[in-house]
């Protein structure tokens, strides 16, 4: 278990987000006097020219579909460059359904809720969990479940400072939505000590489990795709001091829609002080089986477009990109 370190030149907070708060809500309205499908034409392009002028991030996702490839053959070639612009071509369509997401716009018909029933059992008790999730599908259709029992408020830790900006475009998109971000540029006890009160009243804490946090905090190794890779012990750490339950919640595209499924990890983390760093490490490995097996149903569902395994240098160079098709 590793503990502070100075941030590498390519941590995913340092090469940045390009989604914008002011280029979604351009977005929105685009999509709501155009339509999906000129909405999308006019989307294509930028994803295109995002592929041509991003290397990082284009050797980053190509980096990835070639190890999942290595590690369950999906497809009957080695994935190369048409794969890759794929891969940005599903994240475009991606921002669109998040955005109808959140307003209530998306259709719940094509949403597949599987898992949710222990959830709504701890509601009905009056008590929270902590969701472990990841940067997959569109996992703001978890609101799809709190469309099916009114009052579940969710809290979704984000570790960047766009925060209050997308709180702001939450409440102007859709002012009744029981989903809010909270900034949390660290994990630490404080940042605990403010989450007691809202699982305490039934709430639930959604943090993504597959970003090591701004400041590099503790993290551990579990192997993923066939390879070692870091991963933040801020949700396990947080789940033991809340003594609460700990979930998986994942999403990704399933027919003309998406399935969001939601995998129990424990009932109660336990963070023996003898055996700390390796119960961090197991749970860790929980966690990154169950998004390795979501991934395999949907490759193209991941977007972490930064290199995952070598947070200090880029992305090895693929083999061959341009002869694979």
């Amino acid at each position: 278990m590793s503990g502070p370190s100075t941030r590498s030149p390519h941590h995913w907070a340092q090469i940045g987000e390009s989604t914008c708060v002011g280029g979604m809500w351009l977005l929105y309205q685009l999509h709501r006097w155009l339509g999906r499908w000129p909405f999308l034409l006019c989307l294509y392009p930028v994803v295109g020219y995002y592929w041509l002028t991003r290397p990082v991030a284009r050797r980053a996702s190509l980096q990835y579909l070639q190890r999942l490839q290595q590690a369950h053959g999906l497809w009957p070639r080695g994935p190369g460059w048409v794969h890759g612009l794929r891969h940005f071509g599903v994240f475009a369509q991606v921002i669109l359904d998040k955005l109808l997401a959140v307003t209530n716009s998306y259709r719940t018909e094509h949403v597949r809720l599987e898992g949710q029933q222990p959830l709504l059992d701890l509601m009905d008790r009056g008590q929270g969990a902590v969701l472990v999730t990841a940067h997959m599908g569109c996992i703001e259709l978890c609101q799809a479940l709190a469309r099916q029992c009114s009052g579940l408020q969710l809290t979704i830790l984000v570790h960047t400072r766009h925060a209050e900006r997308f709180n702001r475009l939450l409440r102007r998109m859709a002012p009744d939505s029981g989903v809010q971000l909270l900034q949390v540029l660290d994990f630490n006890m404080a940042t605990a000590m403010a989450l007691a009160d809202r699982v305490a009243r039934g709430e639930f804490i959604a943090i993504a489990g597959d970003r090591v946090p701004v400041h590099e905090s503790k993290t551990t190794q579990a192997l993923f795709l066939g390879h070692e890779a870091a991963f933040p012990c801020g949700p396990y750490i947080l789940s033991a001091l809340l003594k609460c339950p700990l979930y998986f919640m994942g999403c990704v595209h399933e027919g003309r829609g998406y399935a969001v499924e939601f995998v129990p990890l424990a009932a109660q983390v336990e963070l023996p002080r003898a055996r700390r760093a390796q119960a961090l490490a197991g749970y860790a490995r929980l966690y990154a089986r169950q998004l390795e097996r979501l991934l395999c149903k949907a490759p193209y569902d991941w977007f972490n477009f930064f290199p995952f395994w070598e947070q200090g240098m880029p992305a090895p160079a693929p083999t061959h990109p341009l002869n694979h098709g």
